[in-house]
């Protein structure tokens, strides 16, 4: 019998062949985070109680079952071997310790592979709410996550300023932009940085993922010429919001409200040598009686019979959506008053790309879920999923996700 805290395995298998958890496995299949981990030069050259491969999917299982301890973890990846029976050798749950090293080791750049590798928008064209007219719909925004207060935490990514303008705020805080597919919540591009890093300068880093066939929404922080063109490169359209101050030179009303003018990088603000054309949508929002709130869109729709100043205005509160995305990775998923658990920087990077990569097995599911029901994703409740997800996990964890026999897989079992 095997002491407490250790699983005995069958004769010749290795952990890493027989840990699986589930929806994970199957959205992140072993083959993948082998190749990956060889990509980023972390394979071992000797034979490890936490072989790459694990590590990878303990960081994930971490971002899953968040706020458990690290041993804790362990035994949910593994809880399932004891019932197999025909056990030859033990393995013993690793200390917090030798997990916090192996991740250190591990590092961040398998998790930024795999999720570029794997994280892509998932509407198809019947998805419901995906997309307007021929565009699909995705939204760009920023974020912070709170940090370990460690200096090491602390001298890499900074912290803000309290709320009084004195003094610092408790804890460090790590900055995060994003692009989110609308209609399903599927962040298919993030980047990581400093809070001194301004969420504009991440996002330079998630333009190449925007192409043709896409509108994205953005609200008035994004607002600048150059942001504007860089977004603009790869074929995608835009509706951002923009704020009061700027200068939009009406050139010539058109017959849906809307009006053409020409956006300038602000160096240039009088001379507008090197203008941008855009078309520009104006309303108000507010309760009867109220003044109500103006909200000034420019697009890079330039012909209203393409898209209507009406359908634009009514189309720009899903940029909201992005804000929705957020709060399920940092509320739902991670918990009120999320702080994250990693000491230094390069785990900071690690385990938000790990929380990315959950969410995202997360909606893919949903939205293949929702269109075998004939359902809009959004019906469905990602909170409920995520328990779902996790009392799947503990049930299947630790059998093998490769098949056992021609034809078979457990995971269909």
């Amino acid at each position: 019998m095997p002491r407490p805290g250790q699983v005995k395995l069958p004769v010749g298998d290795r952990l890493s062949d027989r840990i699986a958890l589930g929806v994970l496995t199957r959205a992140f299949p072993p083959e993948l985070i082998d190749e990956v981990v060889a990509e980023c030069g972390r394979v071992e050259q000797r034979h490890r109680l936490l072989p790459a491969r694990v590590v990878v999917y303990f960081v994930l299982a971490m971002c899953l079952f968040f706020g458990q301890g690290y041993e804790e973890v362990a035994r949910l990846l593994v809880q399932g071997l004891e019932r197999e029976g025909r056990w030859a050798k033990a393995w013993r749950v690793p200390t917090t310790a030798a997990f916090g090293r192996a991740r250190l080791r591990l590092g961040p750049e398998p998790l930024r592979a795999l999720f570029a590798r794997v994280c892509r928008p998932v509407a198809i064209a019947r998805t419901p709410g995906a997309c307007y007219r021929r565009w699909r719909l995705v939204a760009v925004d920023g974020s912070v996550f709170d940090l370990p207060d460690t200096a090491g935490n602390a001298g890499f990514f900074g912290r803000p300023g309290t709320s009084r303008g004195q003094g610092r705020s408790a804890y460090p805080q790590a900055r995060v932009a994003a692009l989110v597919e609308c209609g399903t919540h599927a962040v298919f591009a993030a980047e990581v940085g400093p809070l001194s890093v301004h969420e504009t300068g991440l996002a330079q880093g998630l333009f190449p993922a925007l192409t043709e066939g896409m509108l994205v929404l953005a609200d008035r922080g994004f607002c600048g010429l150059d942001l504007w063109r860089a977004a603009k490169a790869g074929g995608a359209e835009l509706l951002w919001r923009v704020r009061s101050v700027v200068v939009l030179p009406v050139v010539e009303p058109l017959k849906d409200g809307s009006y053409p003018s020409e956006i300038v990088a602000a160096r240039d603000h009088h001379r507008r040598a090197d203008p941008e054309r855009v078309r520009v949508v104006e309303y108000t929002l507010g309760q009867d009686g109220g003044e109500g709130t103006v909200y000034r869109l420019i697009t890079s729709i330039l012909d209203p019979r393409e898209a209507p100043a009406a359908e634009l205005a009514a189309l720009y509160a899903q940029r909201w959506e992005i804000e929705s995305t957020l709060d399920e990775i940092k509320t739902h998923q991670g918990g009120p008053n999320l702080v994250l658990r990693s000491q230094h920087p390069r785990g900071v990077e690690q385990e938000i790309f790990a929380f990315l990569l959950v969410h995202h097995a997360l909606r893919d599911l949903m939205h293949k879920a929702a269109l075998r029901d004939g359902h809009d994703p959004d019906r469905i409740s990602f909170t409920r999923t995520l328990r779902i997800v996790r009392r799947h996990v503990t049930g299947q964890a630790a059998l093998s996700p490769l098949p056992t026999r021609q034809g078979h897989h457990p995971e269909h079992a």
